[in-house]
C-alpha cells in the first residue's frame, strides 16, 4: 500500500496533514518533506497530523515523527497528533511517546475503539 500525505488550512492559522495508508522506509520522507515545506513558509500556530486512516507505521515512520516534531518546535510551532486508530495509538504508547504528541486518544466508536485492520 502507499502513503497519501495532504496538508490542508484547517481553520486560522493551523495546518492539518492527513496521512493515509503505510508510512515505512519507503515513504516516510514524504512527512518529513511535506512539514519541511509548510515550516519554510508562513509560520502556522499549530500542525496537526491526523491518523485515523494511517494501517501501519513502523520505526522509521515514528522516527520521522518525532523528527517533525522537533523541527516544528524549533520554529515554536506545536506539532501534534490527532484521531490516532488503535494501530497508530499502541505504537505510540509501547514507543513512550504518546506525550510528545498531545497525548492523543484512539479513535472510539460506540462498540470501542476504531482498528484499521482485521
Amino acid at each position: 500500500m502507499t502513503l497519501s500525505v495532504v496538508a490542508k488550512p484547517a481553520y486560522g492559522r493551523i495546518v492539518e496533514i492527513s496521512l493515509r495508508g503505510e508510512i515505512d522506509l519507503s515513504n516516510a520522507h514524504e512527512v518529513r518533506d511535506l512539514v519541511t515545506d509548510i515550516l519554510a513558509g508562513p509560520q502556522p500556530e499549530q500542525i496537526r497530523c491526523d491518523m485515523r486512516l494511517v494501517s501501519m507505521i513502523d520505526s522509521v515512520g515514528i522516527g520521522v515523527l518525532v523528527g517533525c516534531y522537533h523541527a516544528a518546535s524549533a520554529c515554536r510551532v506545536p506539532f501534534v497528533v490527532v484521531n490516532p486508530n488503535l494501530t497508530v495509538y499502541r505504537q505510540l504508547w509501547v514507543s513512550g511517546l504518546i506525550g510528545l504528541f498531545g497525548s492523543p486518544e484512539p479513535i472510539t466508536t460506540p462498540s470501542g475503539p476504531v482498528s484499521t485492520t482485521s
